[in-house]
């Protein structure tokens, strides 16, 4: 129904709140009416605080009673540092619950919905499903495949040039482009260098903007993971270097790498933010789930380094993009790409 799809827009508005501070925990919404009124609703703000609709509940009071229960994915059914909110659903007396999308965690798996079904209380599943997945692509995918969400990010000119033959690339895009790049980071669970890219720039590679609609002290910083194969920054003084939580990577297995992220560190969002050699490595070995590129109005020439080092020979050989968005920001265009499941060409 068309009003169900326009409560769940408004709970995923919810959600969205929480976006940059719930890592590893989904972000999650919930929009509870009575009547065709709002009578209570919340997002859930951060790990080991309450859940969405436990907000909502509280606000909605004695209003729930018979209400509809708007949520951007399945209430939980286990118990761990909150209360199972599908309880809270059915001891608050709501009639009926419309739910997003299914929560692919084990601990959950549909367990959630039968809870509510067995209470009761009417269940409708996948109003606004896309929309809701999209705030979560990380840990959906986690969940169900043992792998990170891995957005790749390059800044470029208009030549496909990502930093000068010296290694000189700041700054390519400008302030409002750099800002954007504050939130890419602020979703992820960690960022993924080369030594390269530490020895050419020693970059901080954290979340330090003030603009990101949440107090700084609640965005939790994302962990820094250096590629270092030739073990070329031992005993360096480099920024990421001071931060305990740095991971220095030496292995070539950037499959198991992301694994290991997911499993040891609960990381399910990726952002690679590197030069041309680990970019088209991650290319090459297709861990790319979306490629993101801020286009600067600018040329650097030939002999500045290319976006990607990538051995292609031949069209056959190609890897194909499809555009999923175009935004502008300051001077600089940000598009974003997705690859192509069904093949690596597309005519």
């Amino acid at each position: 129904m068309a009003i169900d799809n326009y409560y769940m827009m408004l709970a995923i508005e919810e959600a969205k709140k929480g976006r940059f501070s719930t890592r590893p925990n989904p972000a999650v919404g919930c929009v509870i009416v009575n009547d065709n009124l709002i009578v209570g609703s919340g997002f859930h703000p951060k790990a080991g605080e309450p859940h969405a609709e436990v907000f909502a509940l509280r606000q909605a009071k004695q209003s729930a009673q018979g209400a509809t229960a708007y949520v951007t994915l399945e209430p939980c059914s286990h118990t761990g540092k909150t209360p199972p909110c599908a309880r809270a659903l059915i001891e608050s007396g709501v009639a009926r619950v419309v739910v997003a999308g299914l929560d692919p965690n084990p601990k959950v798996g549909g367990r959630g919905i039968a809870m509510l079904k067995e209470a009761g209380i009417e269940v409708t599943v996948g109003v606004g499903e896309s929309q809701a997945a999209q705030l979560n692509a990380g840990f959906l995918k986690a969940m169900r495949t043992k792998m990170p969400y891995v957005r790749l990010k390059i800044a470029t000119s208009l030549d496909g040039r990502t930093a000068m033959a010296s290694g000189e690339s700041k700054w390519i895009t400008g302030p409002a482009a750099r800002e954007d790049v504050q939130a890419l980071r602020a979703m992820s669970g960690a960022i993924i260098t080369g030594s390269q890219t530490v020895i050419d720039d020693d970059p901080s590679l954290n979340v330090r903007s003030t603009q990101l609609g949440v107090e700084q002290e609640r965005v939790p910083q994302p962990k820094v993971v250096v590629l270092d194969r030739r073990r070329r920054l031992q005993g360096s003084d480099y920024q990421v270097l001071q931060r305990q939580d740095t991971l220095i990577w030496s292995q070539t297995d950037l499959s198991q790498l992301l694994q290991t992220l997911v499993r040891d560190y609960q990381v399910y969002d990726v952002l690679v933010e590197a030069g041309s050699q680990v970019a088209g490595s991650f290319l090459k070995a297709n861990l790319v789930d979306e490629l993101v590129v801020y286009q600067a109005p600018c040329v650097l020439g030939n002999k500045a380094k290319p976006m990607l080092m990538l051995d292609v020979d031949n069209l056959a050989e190609q890897r194909r993009f499809k555009l999923v968005s175009v935004a502008q920001f300051g001077e600089d265009l940000r598009l974003v790409y997705q690859p192509y499941t069904d093949s690596l060409t597309s005519n």
